[in-house]
């Protein structure tokens, strides 16, 4: 949707697709506001910098929406010391992608699904007024990318479908589960500088985390989608949409 290469229909009436396209058609002239949603700092960049490089380089507002600070991950330090390095880490990496750095506010470790933060959360991406929103894939090991995805898909059965809703995948194999991409983005040309987005969290070992998991998985995708490197999403479709199934 907006960019050459990503497998999915432009913004109105044309036919689904769930191979790769080399040149997909482009959301006409519109300049899209594209909400990027992970639940900790780097879950984003890892997840789909690639992707959110070529919107912003295309002239599309990104905005990256991090559920929490990353309080919790280092025990070693408090809370305060942790989510202030942490920040400034995800402020390096937006600047580097041209995107726009956000907190909803949870902590990290014990983020919550209930009717409250259902309401916060669709309040927050309904005033972004997104066309696009990525987001965590549920289906995973990682209890708080659970709830970061499920809270994205309330907000879009809340909004009565507005925007387009994708998922996002990361640690494919650990934390990621039963990922099966209905459309790629090939990010060869912004390999380079999602890595750098990546690297910038110094915190999260990312030399280690890229080279036993991003890596392989760009290149895997990449493979799928006949590129070099490549991002995968699940279009999480409307319900005329997930209704019908090609020739039938």
């Amino acid at each position: 949707m907006g960019l050459s290469g990503l497998a999915v229909a432009p913004i109105a009436g044309a036919v689904q697709q769930t191979t790769f396209v080399h040149n997909a058609a482009v959301a006409g002239d519109k300049k899209m506001h594209i909400v990027c949603v992970g639940a900790h700092p780097g879950d984003p960049e890892f997840g789909c910098g690639g992707t959110m490089a070529k919107y912003s380089d295309a002239g599309h507002a990104v905005t990256f929406l991090y559920l929490t600070r990353g309080e919790a991950s280092d025990p070693a330090k408090t809370y305060a010391a942790m989510a202030e390095l942490r920040t400034k880490e995800a402020a390096i990496s937006c600047k580097i992608l041209n995107a726009t750095p956000m907190f909803a506010g949870q902590i990290d470790g014990n983020t919550i699904l209930d009717k409250n933060k259902n309401e916060e959360m669709t309040k927050m991406i309904l005033a972004l007024q997104p066309d696009i929103v990525f987001t965590q894939w549920p289906v995973d090991a990682h209890p708080d990318h659970q709830v970061t995805g499920l809270l994205a898909l309330t907000a879009w059965v809340r909004s009565e479908r507005q925007f387009h809703l994708y998922f996002y995948e990361v640690n494919t194999g650990s934390e990621t589960m039963a990922f099966t991409p209905t459309g790629y983005v090939d990010i060869t040309a912004v390999r380079e500088r999602k890595k750098e987005a990546m690297f910038a969290h110094k915190t999260q070992n990312p030399v280690a985390t890229y080279n036993d998991y991003f890596k392989p998985l760009e290149d895997f995708r990449g493979l799928e989608a006949g590129v070099k490197a490549a991002e995968g999403f699940i279009h999480f479709k409307a319900k005329g949409e997930r209704a019908n199934i090609i020739g039938l």
